[in-house]
């Protein structure tokens, strides 16, 4: 936790998360420490480990793993802003933004960064798909 708060401290403002949302529990009898962030479509939280699995790294591709979770961006230049504000706070780029034409829809653009402990994540926009979705 002493790692990964003051990381997604930075991260989730990014995304749209106020951190006067940010709430906190402790829980010592059940070795659980959580910090849940609550953004008006979603709550992220992060939790410690057991004492028994705090030497176990991250693996994406471990059973019951995330491999990656995505948050949407509104346009490539919202996706290449985020880029360089996570160099700046020190996240591990993967992959920096570019088009996917192997991907679906059309114009899948996207980075690819993980958190300092390995946990990866994407920031994508369909820029093609976005610009016609208020047409109707």
């Amino acid at each position: 936790m002493s790692v990964a708060v003051p990381f997604y401290d930075k991260l989730l403002p990014l995304l749209g998360f106020s951190l006067h949302s940010k709430t906190s529990a402790v829980i010592d009898a059940h070795e659980f420490h959580v910090v849940e962030y609550n953004h008006p479509r979603m709550a992220f939280a992060i939790t410690s480990p057991r004492r028994a699995f705090q030497n176990e790294t991250i693996h994406r591709r471990k059973p019951g793993a995330l491999h990656h979770l995505a948050f949407r961006a509104g346009s490539r230049a919202e996706v290449d802003r985020l880029y360089a504000e996570l160099k700046i706070i020190g996240a591990v780029i993967v992959t920096p933004p570019r088009e996917y034409p192997e991907y679906t829809p059309p114009g899948y653009y996207a980075l690819f960064f993980k958190d300092l402990e390995g946990i990866k994540y994407e920031i994508v926009t369909h820029s093609k798909v976005i610009a016609n979705e208020g047409a109707a």
